[in-house]
Parts: C-alpha cells; sequence; structure tokens
C-alpha cells in the first residue's frame, strides 16, 4: 500500500516530457543498465541511467519521447552523473517507460 501524500507534497515534484537523443551502454553499472542523454527543450539537455535494458533496444531508443522528474539533485552512478530520474512502470519482464504523445514539446510540465 502506497503512503498518502498531500497535493503540496506532488507539486514540489517536476516531471517534464524529454526526447532520448543518445543512448549508450553501460558496463560499469552494477545492474544492466544504459547511458542516456534527454532533450528537455529549454532546460537543456540532460543525462540519465536507466534499468531498461530487458525491455528496449538500445538502437530503438533515440527520439523516444519518456517523462522524467528533472527536480531531484543529481546523483553519481557509477562514473555517470545522472540529472534527472527516467519515470517507468516496474513490470515483471522489466520497466516499461512511461511514454509521452509526440505532440508534447521537451520541456513541458507533466501534472
Amino acid at each position: 500500500m502506497s503512503q498518502s501524500i498531500d497535493w503540496n507534497d506532488f507539486e514540489k515534484v517536476d516531471i517534464r516530457v524529454g526526447t532520448i537523443i543518445e543512448a549508450e551502454p553501460f558496463p560499469e553499472a552494477r545492474k544492466p543498465a544504459y547511458k542516456l542523454k534527454i532533450d528537455f527543450g529549454p532546460l537543456g539537455i540532460k543525462r540519465s541511467s536507466a534499468q531498461i535494458t530487458d525491455r528496449y533496444d538500445i538502437k530503438a531508443l533515440a527520439g523516444r519521447k519518456i517523462a522524467a522528474v528533472v527536480n531531484f539533485a543529481p546523483k553519481q552512478i557509477g562514473p555517470v552523473l545522472s540529472d534527472v530520474l527516467v519515470l517507468g512502470a516496474i513490470t515483471d519482464s522489466g520497466v516499461a517507460l512511461l511514454n509521452v504523445d509526440h505532440w508534447a514539446e521537451n520541456g513541458t510540465r507533466i501534472v
């Protein structure tokens, strides 16, 4: 069961639309992952690490619209400084990325 939060708590989380522009292998990660560069429009290009290797071929990720939390403090993940948290649903077959329709521009806030 999830913990209840109030609306003010939710408003603190800044979730934005971004487009993956580059995906690379991340062999240094403890769990299988990719290194991602994501374009958030006016917020710039951000880096992240995502454990999505079970469901996604690295060649199919560029151009994909995603949702990510952009206001967490950067986190060091091995040699990568992750700027954002890419959002996905945890399933039995791996993480399923949350998709965004293509009409939403990079940097658009999700509420």
